[in-house]
This record gives C-alpha cells, structure tokens and sequence, in this order.
C-alpha cells in the first residue's frame, strides 16, 4: 500500500514566501500609463527600459546583417518616424526614439526594443509600396515602446517564475525527487499561455493605436491594412514571415484594423492624408 504523502511544513512556509514575496513585487510595480490609459505593471524604470534599448542595439542589429549602407533610405526612415513622434500623441513622451534600417534582404520583419529602439529589415522596406504603409509599420512598432509592453512581459514573466518556483517547492517529495516536476512543469505552461495571450493583446492595442498615432501625423491608417495584405501574402502557404514569429497574429486583425478607422474617423477617413 503506498505511504500517504506528506508535505514539510518547512516546505509549505517556503513556498508561501515566495508567493507572497511574487505577488507584492508584481502589483507593487504597478503604474499608470498616459498613453494607454491603463493602470500596469512593469518590472523596469524608464531609464532601464532606455538603458536596455541602447545596450542591446547593436547586437541585434548584427544579428539582421547590421545597419543598411543605403543612407538615403534611412535619411527617409528617418523622416517618417520622426513626422510619426512630433506630430502624434507621441509627441508628450520622453522616450529617446531612434529608427534603423537593417541589412537583412531575407528576414521579414520589424521590431522594437525597450525604450525607444525601432527597427525594420530590408527584407520588409522593400516590400512595402507606399510612404503610409512604412509609417503603418513604425507607428505600430512605436506603440510597443510608449504602451511598455516588454516591462510588463518582464514583469509577468517574473511573477511567473516565482509562482512556478513556490508549486515546485511545495510539491518535492523527498522520498521521489522527480515527483513534484509534472506540478512544476504545468505551473510553467499556463504561465506561458497567459503570457501569450497578454501578447496578443499587445498586437491588437499596437494596431488600434497605431492607426491613431498614423492619422494624427497625416497618415492614412488604410495603409496599416495594405500592409497586413503584404505580410500575409509573404508567405508561401507553408510558412509565415517572421513578424507573425514575434507578433503573435491575431484572429481577423484587419477587421479589427478597420474597426479601429471607424473608430478614429466615424464620418469616414478624410481626403488629403497621405497613403
């Protein structure tokens, strides 16, 4: 007959300071945002999020072929992002916004790190047809930046790993040492699966503000729609480009896309914005 199992009040004791310890660190963190108008948690400061953003940069543009030579498509890259931040709601932040143009003529994708670090391929400049279309991509990235979604993933994603690691705690058994792994193992998958799900969200409020940060500097936001267009017709009906790998892709996202034009613009998008 096999013995009962008993938990270590030691263990119990442990695993509850570290959850405790978790959870008062992530809801202490929290902030509002302006921008989102959203109270939330982030697990870095400004300045970090900015520190992080430049210290990283370099490496990840070596990790994309390094920086473009063609200096005038960046002197336009240039140009549009800075008509995106002065003539937007982007205009009441402070963060540092620097945009570059990597070499990589394969990669299909645009990103942005902490703090104000705008990044887009060659491979996905050149398939884009128009001036708005850029900007749709740049405003969406943008968004990232002033909506602070990598310090809340990091914030989430500590909180996670200390929950994980109070189920592991409380579930070792001494007497099988490998028994409390299955309760570790799934406190860590549906912490990946909240995860996720904040990401998806993250895409949806970068598209939603992004049409209206694109409108605000004169931009038709119909643009960011051509552009969803472009990135799935990219794929072969095999594989998807890269920006899908880190832009978790919405269901119908160019239907919530126009939703968001209704939105910004009820009595239809004005002549005179530029495509």
């Amino acid at each position: 007959m096999p013995r009962k199992r008993r938990f270590s009040p030691t263990q119990i004791i442990i695993a509850l300071v570290l959850v405790a310890i978790s959870l008062i660190t992530y809801f202490a963190s929290s902030e509002f945002n302006p921008i989102t108008e959203e109270t939330q948690q982030v697990a870095l400061t400004s300045a970090q999020e900015i520190a992080m953003g430049l210290q990283a940069a370099p490496e990840m543009a070596q990790a994309y072929g390094g920086l473009h030579r063609d200096q005038a498509a960046q002197v336009y890259l240039d140009k549009i992002c800075r008509r995106l931040v002065e003539n937007s709601e982007v205009n009441t932040t402070d963060w540092p916004f620097e945009c570059h143009l990597l070499a990589d003529p394969e990669t299909i994708n645009a990103f942005a790190l902490p703090g104000g670090q705008l990044f887009i391929t060659a491979a996905l400049f050149n398939q884009l047809e128009t001036e708005g279309q850029v900007a749709g991509v740049m405003a969406h990235e943008i968004v990232h930046v002033v909506a602070r979604h990598a310090a809340e993933q990091i914030a989430d994603q500590q909180l996670t790993q200390g929950l994980t690691g109070a189920a592991v705690i409380a579930a070792y058994n001494p007497d099988d040492p490998n028994g409390g792994l299955a309760t570790g193992q799934m406190a860590a998958l549906i912490g990946a699966l909240v995860n996720l799900r904040y990401g998806r969200d993250d895409e949806l409020q970068s598209d939603r503000l992004g049409v209206q940060f694109m409108s605000e500097a004169g931009y038709d936001p119909r643009a960011m729609v051509r552009v969803m267009e472009i990135l799935e017709a990219a794929g072969d009906g095999q594989s998807q480009p890269e920006f899908f790998s880190t832009h978790p892709n919405p269901d119908n996202r160019i239907a919530r896309i126009l939703e968001a034009i209704d939105a910004q613009f009820p009595n239809g998008v004005p002549e005179g914005l530029t495509p």
